[in-house]
């Protein structure tokens, strides 16, 4: 408690430390928030006006664009207020909260793109058996499962990262409180955290990966040996979004977290990391609803109804 006293507050040092940067990206990073805004509350207010949406499938979408919205509002806000505050200060407590609720929508992320994935397997691999399988309750379950298990694994960071000691060193290398900046700002012993950002990586990433991965592989299994034309395009189409969304938040994620901390480099960590907590959840939107018609005829009805009220 007596070391932990003497840092109160910390200081983002942000992307750029040259001040003619700063409106530039506070205009970027603001027109991003406010598409991502914009585009997953989109999709959730079609998902809900549809009932030939009322699906699964779509049941994990529009939960996945609310863990975007939440995502996202975590950590842009407070950047854009960097960009032009004379202040860039957050209260210990205040990075504390920041690190728990990024941490547990990341690891909420992860949990519903497997769920998503699974939901695939079986529409695609077991049609006969997918409405028992995919019933009301298993899908409420797999999305509740979810958040709590992101909580949980946030929970655990959470009580590591505020035992730790900070002495006078109070500037992190970056845009929002994250694990691998505030382990290296630290002056204690932080192989507990280290050993926790290890073993959830294997636990959470690894084996949420290789399901993924298996699931997909059956899905392509199956795809092929299929003779419509028509069935292989549709399949392609929708398991094709989920993978793009897939490969880029869990690569930037395994590039940033799935290394020993001797390799931290915090000037290229913190782009990568706009990468998976900026641009995704921005993303998300336009790569499900491009490539999907029951998605594009939903978004058409919805922005037209607005339009007309």
């Amino acid at each position: 408690m007596n070391n932990r006293s003497k840092v109160t507050e910390f200081v983002f040092l942000g992307l750029s430390n040259l001040q003619e940067h700063q409106v530039l990206a506070f205009g970027l990073f603001l027109i991003i928030y406010l598409l991502t805004l914009l585009g997953n509350s989109t999709i959730i207010a079609a998902i809900r006006t549809n009932p030939p949406l009322h699906t699964p499938m779509y049941f994990f979408l529009s939960n996945l664009a609310l863990v975007d919205i939440c995502y996202v509002s975590c950590t842009v806000p407070k950047m854009l207020s960097n960009f032009i505050a004379d202040s860039r200060n957050i209260s210990f407590g205040g990075c504390m909260a920041q690190l728990y609720f990024f941490v547990a929508l990341l690891a909420t992320e992860c949990f519903l793109l497997t769920a998503m994935a699974f939901d695939r397997y079986c529409a695609i691999c077991e049609p006969l058996r997918y409405a028992t399988i995919m019933n009301r309750y298993v899908c409420v379950g797999l999305v509740a499962g979810s958040w709590m298990g992101g909580c949980l694994y946030s929970t655990l960071h959470l009580v590591l990262a505020s035992q730790l000691s900070f002495c006078s060193a109070n500037e992190i290398q970056h845009f929002f409180c994250d694990l691998p900046p505030l382990l290296a700002l630290s002056c204690s012993n932080t192989s507990a955290n280290e050993a926790a950002i290890f073993v959830g990586g294997m636990l959470i990433g690894l084996s949420t990966f290789l399901l993924v991965l298996i699931s997909y592989g059956h899905i392509f299994s199956t795809v092929i040996k299929t003779h419509a034309d028509g069935g292989r395009h549709r399949a392609f189409s929708t398991c094709g979004s989920h993978l793009a969304v897939f490969i880029l938040f869990f690569g930037t994620l395994a590039f940033v977290y799935m290394r020993p901390a001797s390799s931290y480099s915090l000037q290229r960590d913190r782009l990568v990391s706009v990468v998976y907590s900026v641009l995704t959840p921005t993303l998300n939107p336009l790569i499900y609803s491009l490539r999907n018609k029951e998605m594009k005829r939903a978004l058409r009805q919805v922005m037209h109804g607005k339009c007309a009220s």
